[in-house]
């Protein structure tokens, strides 16, 4: 696809008015179904230092995720833009860490320890029966992702109506390992998305 910007763009734009034109009552039971498939396919997020953000413009909010995950020991920490075209950092969160505006208007901590991170759990305005992502077009997650060695652990969040067919992934795209929706648990694979129950997953100690 020559034109894959504009194309990703016009979707992106569908998906999030789709998104914010989510019902109160759909929006709250979508977002406590992502968070109990999480709880009970994740227990390892509560050993390991977790990256999450901000909930913005109607997006999952993981911040309940956030606290159950530090109620049982865990570390968890939100991202912090450092310049155009580079990397994300992540430093560490708890619900009185001292915060401040960053980029475009999104709370972050305020000079609190930076982490390394293990695993993340990373907004999708869409994404596509492969796993591929569809974010606000700037580009920070895939960069983070292939600059952290060994890897995170990928997990995206999204609604099902951000569901695509196919994203047109180029080079630099970089698909999730897990993707999970009010409707439940996916991994990717080499054919695609493929569901997983919250028993079976959680069978599977990531990331070791």
């Amino acid at each position: 696809m020559n034109n894959w910007r504009e194309w990703r763009k016009q979707r992106r734009s569908e998906l999030m008015a789709l998104r914010g034109a989510l019902p109160e009552n759909d929006y709250y039971c979508w977002n406590t179904a992502i968070t109990e498939s999480l709880k009970c396919g994740f227990p390892w997020l509560q050993k390991v230092a977790v990256g999450f953000c901000w909930p913005h413009r109607g997006e999952y909010d993981p911040r309940l995720m956030m606290d159950f995950i530090l109620m049982h020991g865990g570390v968890v920490a939100l991202p912090e833009v450092v310049g155009k075209h580079e990397p994300l950092k992540f430093r560490q969160w708890w619900r009185e860490a001292p915060m401040k505006m960053g980029a475009y208007g999104i709370p972050v901590p305020d000079n609190t320890p930076l982490v390394s991170v293990e695993a993340m759990i990373i907004p999708m305005v869409g994404f596509d029966q492969r796993g591929f992502r569809l974010g606000y077009g700037s580009g920070y997650f895939d960069r983070t992702l292939v600059s952290i060695l060994p890897q995170p652990v990928a997990i995206g969040v999204a609604f099902e109506i951000a569901r695509l067919p196919d994203l047109h992934p180029q080079p630099h795209d970089v698909p999730m390992n897990f993707v999970v929706t009010e409707a439940g648990i996916y991994r990717t694979a080499q054919n695609g998305l493929v569901p997983v129950s919250p028993a079976e997953c959680a069978k599977v100690n990531y990331p070791n």
